[in-house]
């Protein structure tokens, strides 16, 4: 029996080395592109800035409760709070013309209402948290479906060719010939005047999903056609016409050699698409067809403060400039990953 075993053992060694060997083969460009990646000082700042602000708008309940003591969500128009050891009211009686109705409590630099109140008397600051929470949500999703969707059909597209690839084209100059706001403008308020039913299912015009779908849809064209142009170069690529030659699987060669030569371009989409959807659901929010209420997002803090810009303008500054600030990094950091990632460096030549 031991004579038996031995010459088995023997011949699956080598197999087993070598599939060790092709993992290694197989990581080894990653990690490569990995230690280019942190040597980048400015894509590595930038990643460390979104870093802070997904931490804080995670942070936003322990914030709103431990902090600023304040419900972001509840009016306060009869709230007082102390400051510089005097209770003042939140909304204040107003100084300006005939000096009729009541104005928000400014900045307070304190814990409570750190950078004062909106026209509800609510804490801008919490909700400025919970506003960055939605907004990185809403677009942080939709990007996946975005890139999820752009993937698939760029890659259908391009791999199948014929009458596929003209179907598939077709309906993306459909897509593409409507200007991105406008088509996004026109969804949001069909959608949103009434529920939108798949099957079973039932989104309500308060969801987030909503949001979430209708940014998900509008930029695929913009991602699908680069997909769907380096899978045509793939296809009549040397290493694939090689693995068909040699009469390998198509799903060995769709795992093997295609799919891992887009997954970086579809990578370096990310943060720019990323970018693009926290600034169109920003304008979508402002006009009051993006997330809606009680929800917040950065955008329809913009639009509580609207009225009050020329009074209080921190309660609209503060959420635009959390936006440029976000918007900025995702595109540093962008930059950085697109430098590591370049497909004529690609990682993986088959």
């Amino acid at each position: 029996m031991a004579s038996q075993s031995q010459p088995l053992s023997s011949s699956s060694a080598p197999a087993s080395a070598s599939a060790a060997r092709d993992g290694l083969a197989g990581r080894e460009p990653w990690r490569r592109a990995i230690r280019k990646l942190r040597r980048d000082r400015i894509a590595m700042g930038a990643g460390g800035v979104l870093l802070l602000i997904v931490l804080a708008a995670l942070a936003a309940p322990l914030y709103a409760s431990l902090v600023a003591h304040t419900d972001p969500f509840h009016s306060g128009l009869d709230v007082k709070i102390m400051v510089d050891s005097r209770l003042m009211p939140v909304m204040q009686p107003s100084k300006i013309g005939l000096r009729l109705g009541v104005t928000p409590i400014g900045p307070t630099w304190q814990a409570s209402y750190f950078l004062g109140a909106d026209n509800q008397g609510r804490d801008v600051a919490a909700r400025m948290f919970f506003g960055g929470r939605t907004s990185l949500l809403v677009a942080g999703a939709a990007t996946v479906i975005c890139l999820t969707l752009a993937g698939l059909v760029g890659f259908v597209s391009g791999y199948w060719g014929g009458v596929v690839d003209m179907v598939l084209s077709h309906l993306l100059d459909i897509l593409w010939a409507f200007p991105v706001y406008l088509l996004a403008i026109s969804l949001s308020i069909v959608l949103i005047s009434q529920p939108l039913v798949i099957g079973p299912f039932v989104i309500g015009s308060g969801s987030l999903l909503l949001p979430i779908l209708i940014l998900g849809v509008i930029f695929v064209p913009y991602v699908a056609r680069p997909i769907r142009g380096q899978v045509l170069t793939l296809r009549d690529s040397e290493f694939v016409l090689a693995s068909i030659g040699l009469g390998l699987p198509r799903w060995r060669i769709i795992l093997r050699d295609i799919l891992p030569n887009i997954i970086p371009t579809l990578l370096v989409f990310l943060p720019l698409m990323m970018a693009l959807n926290i600034v169109t659901e920003s304008a979508l929010s402002f006009l009051s067809i993006g997330v809606q209420p009680p929800g917040a997002s950065w955008g329809t803090i913009i639009q509580d403060g609207q009225a009050l810009l020329y009074t209080r303008p921190a309660v609209s500054l503060a959420p635009g400039l959390a936006i440029v600030v976000t918007v900025i990094a995702l595109n540093l950091f962008g930059e950085g990953v697109r430098d590591v990632l370049d497909p004529h460096t690609t990682l993986r030549s088959g």
